[in-house]
């Protein structure tokens, strides 16, 4: 059995989950990371983490994932990171029931399915830390974003529900709300534009063309770009605190956003997110 506590964090390739990964290792954390392609499973086993192959888009894989992850640990698991995640782009009108089942499939299903998975181990040792890695668009909508903005919501919906009714298990849930982050997720987000939007056919044509522009852009593509690190400093936070918060904001975009939202009327609101593309 482990001495050290033991972090499971999904979406492990690059980004946010891989830093998160090596520091939490290095502040002596038991971490599993986990990925999506046996590849990324197998560099991530170069850089001597415990790393398992993981699809949440595929039921039998978390299943799977969850066996092997109770025999390494004799069922003790003391924290889960929910940071798997992708972006489908485009405009609400565009997007096909199979592409808006596949968006929540990975970042709503397969994560709260994992999460079921693991409460009841949580239950048994009588704590846990349960971390959802959200969105600043998980707190307002963003135009051309819709399946992104419309699977954080439901992901915020399902963490301050569970919260609730974990009131007294000794399992705390957090939010993290990140605005922009220097990650391969534009990248990523462009591979899914070009498999599944037609721009020719749209009558959003004309703002497509920017909105590719702004998805190949290399570096960073929006103001107050921090790197994944500030993401993972709120996650020791939330795994160390006696207190942890019920929601972490990063980046002043969502510092932002979280104040107009409470403080504005919602049509002057769309005023100001119709200007960001």
């Amino acid at each position: 059995m482990p001495t050290a506590k033991t972090i499971l964090i999904t979406g492990c390739s690059s980004g946010i989950g891989y830093t998160t990964a090596i520091e939490l290792q290095k502040r002596g954390f038991n971490v599993i990371a986990t990925a999506r392609k046996v590849e990324d499973v197998d560099c991530l086993a170069q850089e001597g983490l415990t790393a398992l192959q993981l699809d949440l888009a595929d039921s039998v894989s978390i299943q799977q994932a969850v066996k092997q992850i109770i025999e390494l640990t004799d069922g003790e698991i003391y924290g889960l990171f929910n940071n798997g995640a992708f972006g489908q782009p485009g405009a609400v009108e565009d997007l096909s029931r199979d592409v808006l089942r596949y968006q929540f499939e990975t970042n709503v299903f397969g994560t709260q399915e994992l999460t079921n998975l693991i409460i009841p181990l949580m239950r048994k040792q009588g704590r846990g830390r349960i971390i959802y890695n959200s969105s600043v668009l998980g707190l307002v909508a963003m135009a051309y974003r819709g399946a992104y903005n419309a699977s954080k919501f439901a992901l915020e919906g399902l963490a301050d529900t569970l919260r609730l009714e974990l009131q007294g298990s000794g399992i705390h849930v957090s939010l993290i709300e990140p605005g922009p982050i220097l990650t391969n997720f534009r990248q990523n987000a462009f591979a899914l534009y070009k498999k599944n939007i037609n721009p020719a056919k749209s009558v959003h044509q004309k703002t497509y063309q920017a909105m590719e522009d702004r998805l190949q852009q290399e570096g960073p593509a929006a103001p107050f770009t921090l790197p994944a690190m500030a993401v993972t400093e709120k996650v020791i936070h939330a795994l160390e605190s006696k207190r942890p918060k019920v929601r972490y904001y990063v980046t002043f975009p969502t510092y932002l956003f979280g104040t107009l939202k409470r403080l504005l009327p919602a049509s002057w609101l769309d005023v100001l997110l119709r200007k960001i593309k």
